[in-house]
């Protein structure tokens, strides 16, 4: 299968490039066995709004002035680019969907899952009024604009093995998720496995449809570390993660105040970073075994549909990519 094959080609280059990394990775500032980091790097993204908080409100460059620790941040503009940023050694912190790690590990990525930054309803498949689909049935033979590797792609797998539809009776058409969302309005593709805010935006000004969702094939919002960085500095991860804990606590108490650096960080309106929060649940941020069972369900669906390797032991790879030690130490367990 042509998806198949590119998963596997980009899951060699990860491995062979992962190997490299860990050699070079004593020359890297970030990843030093000695002493303080001279500088992290942090990803944010329109999909973690907690992660624009925390980077409009500066609260690491506070914690870390005196030691005088740079903050570099790099925008993320999916789970698939936060997560190759992790294995370029980019970013030290990437945001990514839960799933969407689970691929990457499988495929030899340096990453532990060490946060929980939301439980979102952030992806569902989208079509125009016109198009005449109303199902997921209606799906075979049609163009579906989808971002290999995140979490509306998988999405996307699970809704069509749920009902029975093999993957390769529809043509999945791999684009970054604005393009998609672009593609779907213009009419050059028949749906979209949508990610808000884009998601949100063409729902409010497009009149979209959201014509199947499915909370549960949603997975989690996960805040990744690379493991050099995570063995090399424990303490730091502990204070980056207490950063977000301040982000996520704020968000929650000014809702109206966290859409408003949302809409301004994506240049959306206030309505749709509103509709967006709202599919957001903040209440939950220490990994545990629900994140695990959901990782495992994802999994087994990618597996089936080739995305995995037949051979890798899901369960196992789970485990190895969720480490919530460091959460809890520093949270204590909620």
């Amino acid at each position: 299968m042509k998806l198949r094959r590119q998963f596997k080609q980009k899951g060699l280059a990860i491995g062979v490039f992962s190997i490299i990394l860990l050699f070079i990775a004593g020359c890297s500032s970030s990843a030093s066995t000695e002493g303080a980091p001279d500088k992290i790097r942090m990803d944010y993204a329109y999909y973690s709004p907690t992660s624009l908080v925390l980077k409009q409100k500066g609260w690491l460059e506070e914690e870390f002035k005196e030691e005088g620790i740079e903050i570099e941040w790099v925008l993320s503009q999916g789970s698939n680019k936060a997560l190759e940023f992790l294995n370029s050694n980019s970013v030290d912190f990437g945001s990514s969907a839960g799933a969407a790690a689970l691929i990457s590990k499988a495929n030899g990525a340096p990453i532990k899952n060490v946060y929980i930054y939301s439980k979102p309803e952030w992806t569902a498949l989208v079509t125009m009024p016109e198009s005449g689909i109303s199902s997921v049935k209606d799906l075979a033979g049609k163009k579906v604009a989808a971002t290999l590797g995140t979490d509306p792609y998988i999405f996307l797998l699970r809704a069509l093995n749920e009902e029975g539809i093999p993957a390769e009776d529809v043509e999945i058409i791999n684009m970054q998720h604005g393009d998609g969302a672009n593609a779907l309005t213009k009419g050059s593709v028949d749906a979209w496995a949508g990610l808000d805010p884009n998601m949100a935006r063409v729902e409010l000004e497009a009149d979209a449809s959201l014509f199947y969702r499915n909370v549960d094939f949603n997975t989690y919002g996960f805040l990744n570390v690379r493991e050099d960085f995570a063995k090399s500095h424990p303490e730091y991860v502990n204070r980056v993660i207490a950063a977000y804990e301040k982000a996520r606590e704020w968000t929650i108490e000014n809702p109206q105040e966290a859409a408003e650096i949302l809409a301004d960080e994506a240049s959306i309106s206030i309505e749709v970073a509103q509709l967006t929060l709202e599919r957001n649940d903040f209440s939950v941020a220490i990994p545990a075994d629900v994140h695990h069972d959901a990782l495992i369900e994802a999994g087994k669906v990618l597996q089936a549909g080739e995305v995995i390797d037949a051979n890798v032991d899901i369960e196992e790879i789970t485990s190895d990519l969720i480490e919530p030690s460091f959460a809890k130490e520093t949270m204590g367990d909620e």
